[in-house]
Formats: structure tokens, sequence, C-alpha cells
């Protein structure tokens, strides 16, 4: 899995400036960071209601109305995570950068050679799509933890319509979870492994950002991402 520095244009820029990440790419970030934030703050008040009312619970609806915001939530992140899964394989290279190749030696040596990187005190060559670290992190957290969290939550939700389309496509994971309430457990264990993702990639971000000066966080908004003379543009698998 070879890597190739960018050719700067004009010959006597020493840094330059290339659009990195299509619309797609970035909604899909912003709905799915927007959708993961709003499912753990209701999933909280579900699983331990905080907030209480005066009157019959029938006339405020607040447990009803918190339920309606965690399902429209999930509903986008399943769309957003269906809409990423379609842009690796429709969009440019970089959408499909930093993909885990684990059934290959030379991605691990890239990724230690990364973590090196991090771990060091000068600034090494970086990549103009996704790192190794970033896109094992992306698969791991967003993709598995994602899928886990629609899978499980879509279940529970069916048991409210036995037979219904939910309960049909994803009743199945409720016995293979050892019920109901093991689902359940599972279901909030997940959503946890999104806290530790959230606070490693907020983290990693500002490092970058500030390390590299390569306009990382607003690229995820314009697209745009700078580069200079040495850096290492994307796989070559992925062109």
């Amino acid at each position: 899995m070879g890597m190739y520095p960018l050719t700067l244009t004009p010959k006597t820029a020493t840094h330059g400036i290339r659009r990195v990440w299509e619309w797609p790419v970035r909604v899909t970030h912003w709905v799915t960071a927007a959708a993961i934030v709003t499912l753990f703050a209701t999933g909280l008040y579900i699983s331990s209601p905080v907030f209480t009312s005066n009157g019959e619970a029938f006339n405020h609806f607040v447990m009803g109305r918190f339920r309606e915001i965690h399902f429209v939530a999930g509903y986008a992140l399943l769309f957003s995570l269906l809409l990423r899964a379609y842009w690796f394989f429709a969009g440019n290279k970089y959408a499909r950068s930093g993909f885990p190749l684990f059934w290959r030696a030379s991605w691990w040596k890239t990724l230690v050679e990364q973590v090196h990187e991090y771990l060091g005190v000068v600034r090494a060559p970086v990549r103009l799509g996704h790192a190794p670290l970033a896109g094992l992190a992306y698969v791991i957290f967003v993709g598995g933890l994602g899928l886990l969290e629609i899978l499980t939550g879509f279940a529970m939700y069916g048991e409210t319509n036995k037979g219904g389309f939910w309960d049909t496509t994803c009743g199945w994971v409720i016995p293979l979870f050892g019920g109901s309430f093991r689902t359940h457990m599972w279901h909030h264990m997940f959503a946890w492994g999104f806290v530790v993702f959230i606070i490693l990639h907020l983290y990693l971000v500002i490092f970058d950002v500030f390390r590299y000066r390569n306009g990382l966080m607003g690229s995820i908004i314009s697209g745009d991402k700078f580069y200079q003379e040495g850096d290492l543009d994307t796989d070559d698998w992925v062109s």
C-alpha cells in the first residue's frame, strides 16, 4: 500500500489547498455527530428520568416527547450512515481513505508509524485524506457501534408494535442478546462507547489543528484542506 507526495502548483509554492471532503461526507459527519449527541442525551433521560411535571403525565407527555426525539435522531443516524456507506463507493478517493486493511502488513506498519508520529515532537508528513488511525476509529466506533446501536434500538422500538416493520426486521436481535432487558443494557453500554470515541476524536482533531496547521477542523465545513510539500496524498488503492 504505497503513499505518494503531493505535486504542488505552481512549482514555486511551498503550500497549497485542495478540495478533499465532498458535501455528502461533510453533511453526514455533522448529521451523525448531532444524532449521536441527541441520542445520548435523550437516552440518559429515558433510562433515568430527572425532570418532573405537575399534574397527570398524560397532560404533559414529557417522557413521550423525549422518546419521540430519540427515535427521530435514531432515524437520522440510520440514514446518515447509509448515505456515508454509499458515498464510500460513489465518492472521491478521500471518501475511502483510511479504510483499515487488517490483512496487509503494510497497513499495520503505517498505523504504527502514525502512532509514533503522534508521540513525536516534530511535524512528520501527514495525509491529506483519512489517516489509518482515523479510519480504524471510524470503522470500529462509528460504523461498528453505530450499527449495534441501530439494531438494538430499533429492535426495542419494534417491541411496541409486534409484527410491525421494525419487529420483523430487527426482532431477531432481542433473543440474540438474551432478551429484552439485556438488549436494553447492551444498548446503553454501546452508547458509552461513543463517549470514549468523542473524547479521543476531539482531542486528536485539536492536536492536529495546532500541530500541522492544515485546516483540519475547518475542512469538514468547507471541504478544503491545506498541505505543504512532502505531505502524502492518500493510499494508492483508493485512487
